[in-house]
C-alpha cells in the first residue's frame, strides 16, 4: 500500500493524511442517502483501522449524531489512539430516525465531555459545529464557538472548527475557527469560495459530500479513471492541501480511494 501525502491541516498544522476516514457508518443506518445496509461488524472496523493506520489515513471524522460511531471507536482504539485524530462535532442529535439541533452552551458543553467519554481520551483533535441549513444563525446567533474556544484554551481541543452548510455561513466562519468542512464535489462547486478564502486565511479545509455519498452518476470520467478517482482526485487539486472524507464500511472500496488518494491531485 502507497503512504499517503501527509500535508499540515491550516497552521501551523497538524500532520494529517490527504484522505480521512468518516464514519457515519459505523454507527447508524437511518436517515442516510445511501443504499439500505448493515451496520459492519467489529472485525471489519478493525480492518478498517488497519488499512488506515498503514496508510497514513489517520483522521477519524465521527460525531454523537453518528449513532453508536463514537462508542465503537473508543473501543476499538484501545491501546492505539496516539495512531489517529479524532475529529468529533456538536450540535446535532440523532434519535428515532430524525436529527434536531442544540447550540447552547450547556448542551455544547455537555456534548464535548461525552464524545471524551465515548471516544476514550483525554482531548480531541478537532470539534466542529455540526450545523444545520441555518448555518450563520449558528455561526451568528448561538454561544457554540465561544464555548469551543474555551474549552480550546481548557486543553480539551486542539482545533475548533465548522461543518458548513451555506455559502454566506461559510464565509462567515473562515476567521472565527481553525478549520472548515466544506461540501465540494466535481458536479457541485457553489461552496468553492470558501474553500479559496479558508486557503488564503491558512485554515484547514476538510471535504465532505466528495462522492456524493455513492451517486456517481454524470459526466463519465477521463479515460483510465473510476468515477470515484476522478473525483477523490479532482479535490485534491483545490487549493489549501485539503483533506478529503470519506466513509467506507467496505475494505475493498477503502483501498480502492487510498489508491486514488495516493497518486496525487488530478491535473
Amino acid at each position: 500500500m502507497i503512504p499517503l501525502p501527509q500535508n499540515p491541516l491550516g497552521t501551523p498544522g497538524l500532520s494529517v493524511g490527504c484522505l480521512g476516514l468518516g464514519t457515519v457508518k459505523w454507527g447508524r443506518n437511518q436517515g442516510l442517502k445511501h443504499a439500505p445496509f448493515e451496520l459492519p461488524d467489529d472485525a471489519t472496523c478493525l480492518e478498517l483501522l488497519d488499512m488506515a493506520s498503514a496508510a497514513g489515513a489517520n483522521l477519524l471524522d465521527t460525531a454523537p449524531a453518528y449513532g453508536i460511531a463514537e462508542e465503537r471507536i473508543g473501543r476499538l482504539l484501545s491501546g492505539r489512539r496516539e495512531q489517529f485524530l479524532l475529529f468529533s462535532k456538536v450540535g446535532e442529535s440523532f434519535m428515532d430516525g430524525k436529527s434536531s439541533w442544540d447550540f447552547s452552551a450547556e448542551s455544547v458543553r455537555r456534548s464535548v465531555e461525552q464524545s471524551l467519554r465515548n471516544l476514550q481520551t483525554d482531548h480531541l483533535d478537532g470539534v466542529l459545529l455540526h450545523c444545520p441549513r441555518e448555518d450563520l444563525a449558528t455561526l451568528t446567533q448561538t454561544p457554540a464557538l465561544e464555548v469551543l474556544h474555551t474549552l480550546k484554551q481548557q486543553g480539551k481541543i486542539r482545533y475548533v472548527g465548522v461543518s458548513t452548510m451555506s455559502l454566506e455561513g461559510g464565509l462567515a466562519a473562515v476567521p472565527l475557527c481553525d478549520v472548515l468542512m466544506v461540501a465540494w464535489n466535481t458536479g457541485f462547486t457553489e461552496q468553492q469560495p470558501v474553500i479559496e478564502a479558508a486557503s488564503l486565511a491558512g485554515k484547514g479545509i476538510l471535504l465532505k459530500k466528495v462522492l456524493s455519498s455513492g451517486d456517481l452518476s454524470g459526466p463519465p470520467p477521463p479515460a483510465g479513471l473510476s468515477a470515484a478517482a476522478h473525483r477523490l482526485r479532482s479535490a485534491l487539486a483545490l487549493p489549501g492541501r485539503p483533506v478529503v472524507i470519506a466513509g467506507t464500511v467496505t475494505p475493498a472500496h477503502f483501498r480502492e480511494n487510498l489508491a486514488a488518494a495516493a497518486a496525487g491531485p488530478w491535473p
